[in-house]
């Protein structure tokens, strides 16, 4: 029963090696494109000779990934790792004190975690699995240092298997001549996923930057001019304080012209503010995006509401430029003591976002760790100087503007009424 162990004969074309005198091999895709299978066989067909106990053309191979764990619960015990995808006449055993796979032929694959770059510095080999490692926090030292490694054999070589993410070191890796890259979108693997998973992930991210990079498998550079960096975004990521050290939370909401299946999301954040001490030491965190999509007035309406209550805001800021006296009217029939500002834009979205975008830069916004931020995220480096770059309005960051602009911009300048703001 040699044929579920043909690769060749099962593989789709993106888990191929590509032909010719490559140096690294990145196969770059959305989750569940058959990434971690591509990387295994390679491996396989590395060290693996003619017969079980035969040398192949590798002998000694580095797994890198983002732990050791990591690497030993997908790349190597994983249901398409190492030992899933090994005929039982030349599987290896793992021997876990020493944290490596030993084939029957003498072939060794060691286990190393990106967290740890001196840990590849002395080892040297002929082969490297490296996998998701735009994700690395260590990505440069690691790879730097596993390239001094790869000094044996007659043509060393990297497997790389990773979603794609904007970090320097991918960009670098596909940038140089000796590389080769192969390319698949979730979808080239659906007839091994579940199709509840990718209905769902289709209706959640289809269109959106993560979509793009999560599912297209997209290498997403950050768009020109952008008012907010994945980087910034990333580093400002954290536990949120506990709404008892919180000094105010809002909501803020800017309503969509119109409540049908194809109209603009109805854009709802919720952010929470401590303002002690001098304005410079004031911090905001954004708590929720409760944003919604093809609702009706009440409907978007009740949902802000039930954001308040969740977090017990004290206010509710509504953009009324769209729809004037109607936005609060549609709230008060939901709840009529809720204590309401109104905001009018007067500048541009642009504009109105630059300070918030500031507040950003000087680290004085924070991203809830425990909140799902991605689809905000997404609007938020679609923004650039020169206006919106993504897909429709950009709902999300304006109700996040009007927000921020409630906790910590407001509260700085100067204002003749309170009541209404105009920005």
């Amino acid at each position: 029963m040699a044929l579920p162990y043909l690769f060749e004969f099962w593989a789709m074309d993106h888990q191929i090696p590509p032909e010719g005198e490559w140096r690294t091999w990145v196969v770059m895709g959305g989750r569940g494109a058959g990434k971690t299978r591509a990387g295994a066989e390679w491996v396989r067909a590395q060290v693996e000779g003619a017969r079980p106990m035969d040398a192949g053309a590798c002998s000694r191979v580095a797994l890198v990934g983002e732990t050791v764990d990591q690497v030993r619960e997908v790349m190597v015990f994983g249901e398409s790792g190492i030992l899933a995808c090994a005929p039982p006449d030349r599987r290896p055993v793992w021997q876990a004190g020493r944290k490596r796979l030993l084939w029957p032929n003498g072939a060794t694959a060691q286990v190393f975690s990106a967290h740890d770059p001196e840990g590849l510095r002395g080892p040297q080999f002929d082969a490297a699995w490296v996998d998701e490692m735009a994700k690395w926090k260590r990505a440069s030292a690691t790879w730097d240092m596993l390239q001094f490694g790869l000094r044996i054999g007659t043509r060393p070589r990297v497997c790389v298997t990773t979603t794609p993410r904007n970090v320097g070191v991918l960009k670098d890796i596909l940038q140089m001549d000796s590389t080769v890259l192969t390319h698949a979108p979730t979808e080239a693997n659906r007839a091994n996923l579940a199709e509840s998973f990718l209905d769902e992930v289709r209706a959640r991210y289809a269109g959106t930057r993560t979509g793009r990079q999560e599912l297209d498998g997209i290498l997403i550079d950050e768009a020109e001019g952008a008012l907010w960096r994945p980087s910034i975004l990333d580093g400002g990521r954290c536990e949120a304080p506990d709404v008892a050290e919180l000094d105010r939370i809002v909501v803020a909401v800017d309503p969509p012209v119109s409540g049908h299946a194809g109209s603009d999301a109805c854009g709802i954040v919720v952010v929470g503010a401590r303002t002690r001490g001098s304005v410079q030491d004031w911090r905001a965190w954004v708590l929720e995006d409760a944003s919604v999509r093809g609702a009706r007035p009440t409907e978007w309406a009740e949902r802000a509401v039930s954001a308040m209550e969740r977090w017990g805001a004290g206010r509710l800021v509504a953009e009324v430029n769209q729809g004037g006296n109607l936005v609060e009217e549609v709230i008060r029939q939901v709840a009529p003591l809720a204590p309401v500002t109104k905001v009018h834009a007067r500048q541009g979205k642009v504009a109105r976002a630059e300070p918030v975008a500031a507040l950003y830069e000087q680290g004085r916004v924070r991203h809830s760790s425990g909140a799902d931020l991605a689809a905000l995220e997404d609007e938020m480096c679609a923004m650039t100087a020169q206006g919106f770059e993504g897909r429709g309005s950009p709902d999300r960051v304006d109700a996040l503007v009007w927000a921020l602009h409630e906790v910590m911009v407001a509260p700085a300048s100067k204002w003749r009424d309170p009541r209404v703001r105009t920005l």
